[in-house]
């Protein structure tokens, strides 16, 4: 084709729409000679000529027409609205454009199946998923909470329209007691989704034998205080009968309270292992503690630790002080000394008073180791 030929030639493009949604067809020419643009449908209908409607059909509108370009747009798009779509200008010869017009299916919120209730711990839970009208065929995937499962390759089934697809799949596990009250989740990808969420949820129940564990209360009981050890049972059902036993007496023991068992006033006697079992229809367990009776003298608090702090803060500055005091006192002592002794020097030799003074008043002022020391 020449250069001529091409600026004579209009161009459109394919488009893409979800099912319900609008498509824009837009079809340009550069060199029109003096003709209008024309859209037809894929059964070849003329939908617009030029500004003029030319097919009655309320979905679909006029958006732009100058001589060198036709637009219109299809809302509420339908399956069948799909196809190839002709942009045509009647020069001569006539030449024409296509444009193929790809309509998506949206996959239907998917279905689970498959469930029987009350999982026993250990069995296996097959779960299956099924969504339709998807087109092209969508993928199913599977997870539990946020951990995923591999479930089957997606089954593909074409719908009786002829245009959409069924889509399924299967998962199987084993379920444990942590699975009790989880959601196993099946979710449709599809590009006509756009990334939003298309998922189904199926919350799964687990049966499991139970556990418990025995919590005092309170934490460090002290003899002549009430004490309650709570016997916590876990499971599913939850367990509904607590007996409760002491090493080395005659079982059960009678002051319960629920799950709890009492001890009103503690002494020294309480003390031993205690066993709680806990059952349910699906089996029993047995928790045990050690309880050791302590004496009435009240557990040190938290404030009382601060006051023992800061008394050994003050001991220790007291103890400084005194330290200081003793150095101080033997200094001023050692250093009067010093003066009593430099001032006795004269009367050594001396056979009275008299001449002691008279020799310590000319040993001072002539001698420079006379020398008197002032505090």
């Amino acid at each position: 084709q020449t250069y001529q030929e091409r600026e004579h030639i209009p161009w459109t493009s394919d488009e893409t729409v979800v099912a319900g949604g609008t498509v824009v067809l837009k079809c340009q020419v550069k060199d029109h000679e003096d003709s209008s643009l024309q859209w037809s449908n894929p059964a070849q209908q003329t939908l617009y000529f030029g500004e003029k409607r030319a097919l009655r059909d309320n979905r679909i509108q006029l958006v732009s027409s100058t001589p060198h370009e036709l637009s219109i747009s299809i809302s509420n798009v339908a399956l069948a609205d799909e196809g190839e779509y002709t942009c045509s200008i009647f020069t001569m010869p006539v030449r024409t454009a296509k444009s193929l017009v790809t309509v998506l299916g949206i996959p239907q919120k998917p279905i689970i199946t498959g469930y029987k209730s009350s999982l026993r711990e250990k069995e296996t839970a097959t779960l299956n998923c099924q969504s339709s009208g998807s087109k092209p065929a969508a993928q199913l995937a599977w997870r539990k909470g946020d951990q995923e499962l591999h479930g089957d390759q997606t089954r593909i089934q074409e719908d009786p329209n002829g245009k959409t697809f069924t889509v399924s799949s299967s998962v199987s596990f084993q379920v444990t007691r942590d699975d009790d009250g989880a959601n196993v989740v099946c979710s449709v990808n599809h590009e006509s989704l756009k990334g939003a969420d298309r998922s189904t949820s199926q919350r799964i129940e687990v049966l499991y034998t139970p556990t418990a564990m025995i919590r005092p209360e309170p934490a460090h009981p002290r003899e002549g205080q009430k004490l309650l050890l709570h016997c916590e049972g876990r499971g599913n059902p939850v367990p509904q009968q607590y007996v409760w036993v002491k090493e080395g007496s005659e079982p059960p023991l009678k002051m319960t309270q629920e799950s709890a068992l009492i001890f009103p006033f503690l002494n020294k006697s309480d003390s031993g292992t205690y066993g709680c079992t806990a059952t349910s229809n699906m089996g029993s367990y047995t928790a045990y503690f050690t309880l050791n009776v302590n004496d009435p003298s009240p557990v040190p608090s938290s404030s009382s630790t601060y006051h023992a702090i800061i008394g050994g803060i003050v001991a220790f500055i007291v103890f400084l002080l005194l330290i200081l005091l003793i150095f101080l006192g033997h200094y001023l002592i050692r250093h009067k000394g010093t003066y009593l002794t430099h001032e006795a020097k004269g009367s050594d030799d001396a056979p009275d008073a008299d001449t002691a003074i008279i020799n310590a008043e000319g040993g001072q002022s002539g001698g420079d180791d006379k020398k008197e020391y002032f505090i």
